[in-house]
């Protein structure tokens, strides 16, 4: 995939693998808006995702993160931070592989550390009734076949300034 100024740079991988943290610092140095898919759920929604999740469960949630996509992904030349789960459903599929995605990896361990670091349940509801941990493992069991799939290109998991130098490498090969 050539990488234009026109094309979305779209982050995935599971929750708390730094998406919008990179995103945010990758966007800056590129002179690219920027836009995380959960917040802008909130700002164009009016309430969390939890508020969501608790009132109508996570399938309605899934519906209405793939409208936030199909929106943002009429937008061009973006940096888009996205849901853990966003990879779930066959059409944001389709619209993610239209842009570059990278794919933040990161062991469970180091997950369940930074979500424990900041816990948030309404920015961050639990997925399962299973433990963090548990949870995360049960979680990267199913979603990292697809992540892998999407992916254009694969960043290990690394302080932010590595991180942010090693995508800015992995760029200019596209």
């Amino acid at each position: 995939m050539p990488l234009s100024e026109e094309t979305n740079i779209y982050l995935i991988g599971p929750r708390a693998s730094g998406k919008t943290t990179l995103g945010k610092r990758l966007a800056e140095r590129l002179g690219r808006p920027f836009v995380d898919l959960d917040a802008q759920f909130v700002a164009v929604r009016g309430e969390t995702i939890a508020a969501l999740v608790a009132r109508e469960g996570w399938d309605a949630f899934r519906l209405a993160e793939a409208e936030i996509l199909a929106e943002t992904a009429t937008q061009k030349g973006l940096v888009a931070a996205t849901g853990g789960g966003v990879v779930l459903m066959p059409e944001n599929r389709a619209r993610l592989a239209k842009g570059l995605v990278l794919y933040l990896q990161a062991h469970p361990d180091r997950l369940a550390e930074r979500l424990m670091a900041d816990l948030n349940a309404e920015q961050r509801p639990n997925l399962t009734e299973m433990g963090l941990k548990e949870e995360i493992v049960a979680t990267l069991a199913e979603r990292e076949p697809l992540y892998l799939s999407l992916a254009h290109a694969c960043l290990p998991d690394r302080p932010v300034d590595e991180m942010l130098d090693y995508t800015l490498r992995a760029l200019t090969m596209f």
